[in-house]
């Protein structure tokens, strides 16, 4: 997820605060057809005008999907105009306040083991090799280091003299349970990313401290 998504993530779950928006949104949710304006109007007692605004607020924010369909079942002259129809959006609002990406951690993990059963490598080793490849991608795609670093959540703070700490840790709670393991791949996710982006990986270190990160990047002009 990088920031521009965590920033639409957290708008759409703000868009759920209004409490008539949110009675819209479990009603097309639960409802087993998609649901017109005028159903759901009738439904919550409000006018269908309102209804609209609010259900199209939901599908501008993700939260739901929209179409067009006639009621009738006709076409042709006289089938009448298509109506607007809600149902819930097929993808998911994560949002995470400092940043969190589970999911990358699960996908890593999930991948090393399929790996290890493939090749007969140990686990920690498929794991670091998995990790590197999933980071050069990212360091590709991101163009820079420091980019990829303040898209992916790790929050990064120029110290000077060529040093960035990362103050925030992506995956903070299965680091807590999980140490070795998780700081193995996340260092690894890390240099990989620096190759990834035509940077020495040997600038990512493994320099664990309270309250960050257990990665720093220590450039060749640090002291």
């Amino acid at each position: 997820m990088d920031a521009r998504t965590h920033m639409n993530d957290i708008s759409a779950v703000a868009s759920m605060s209004d409490p008539l928006r949110r009675k819209l949104f479990d009603f097309v949710s639960r409802s087993a057809a998609p649901v017109g304006r005028d159903e759901a109007a009738s439904a919550l007692g409000v006018p269908r005008s309102t209804a609209a605004f609010h259900l199209d607020r939901l599908a501008a924010n993700g939260l739901l999907a929209s179409d067009f369909q006639r009621l009738s079942g006709r076409t042709g002259p006289g089938s009448g105009r298509p109506a607007k129809l809600y149902r819930p959006a097929v993808g998911e609002i994560v949002v995470s306040i400092p940043e969190r990406h589970y999911e990358l951690a699960a996908d890593l993990l999930s991948s090393a083991i399929d790996e290890s059963h493939r090749t007969s490598e140990p686990i920690r080793q498929a794991l670091t090799r998995v990790a590197i490849q999933y980071g050069r991608a990212l360091g590709a795609q991101a163009g820079s280091l420091d980019v990829m670093l303040e898209s992916s959540g790790y929050e990064p703070h120029n110290e000077g003299d060529g040093v960035v700490t990362l103050t925030n840790c992506p995956f903070h709670q299965l680091a807590q349970s999980h140490t070795e393991t998780i700081c193995q791949a996340n260092v690894a996710l890390l240099q990989g990313a620096a190759d990834g982006a035509d940077e020495d990986p040997s600038h990512v270190r493994f320099d664990p401290g309270e309250g960050r990160c257990c990665a720093r990047i220590v450039r060749p002009d640090a002291t």
